[in-house]
């Protein structure tokens, strides 16, 4: 069974519902680790950014999604921790390329800007795309070396 992690502030809590049905509907097992009841126990993006970063750092996913207001402060936060990737994506282009060209492994979308049935495309656009699919041979072996070394920067930052 493929797996995920995902979460959200109360801002975004109605797209990552709506999301979270969606893949639990295609076969995905979800972990909720952000806002699951958005009258009591809310929690502020700041809060779940980390949580979800630092699943994906260790290893315990390959991908999460992050959802807040607007997408930008999840995405600022999750950025933080070595080996998390977050892009924000706010349309299917975003998601394709965050995948193909950077090899992003956190999709963060704002509850308050994306659609639910656009954020359904997003996600499964960044699900399905592979890092360098679809790229001229030359262009992914640059990319393969650029994220190599984008890897051998945060072993300098985070010794």
């Amino acid at each position: 069974m493929k797996k995920i992690v995902l979460g959200s502030d109360k801002s975004g809590y109605e797209l990552k519902e709506y999301i979270k049905a969606h893949l639990e509907s295609i076969g995905y097992e979800v972990e909720d680790c952000g806002t699951v009841d958005p009258e009591n126990g809310v929690k502020p993006y700041f809060q779940v950014a980390p949580v979800l970063a630092k699943k994906i750092s260790d290893g315990e996913y390959e991908k999460g999604i992050l959802v807040c207001g607007t997408g930008t402060g999840m995405s600022v936060v999750a950025n933080k921790f070595k080996g998390v990737y977050a892009a924000l994506c706010r349309n299917y282009t975003d998601a394709k390329y965050s995948r193909a060209i950077n090899n992003a492994n956190v999709l963060c979308m704002g509850g308050w800007i994306t659609g639910k049935d656009a954020g359904v495309a997003i996600t499964d656009v960044f699900l399905e795309t592979e890092f360098t699919q679809d790229l001229e041979d030359w262009r992914a072996a640059n990319l393969k070396k650029a994220y190599a070394g984008i890897q051998e920067m945060e072993n300098e930052i985070y010794r």
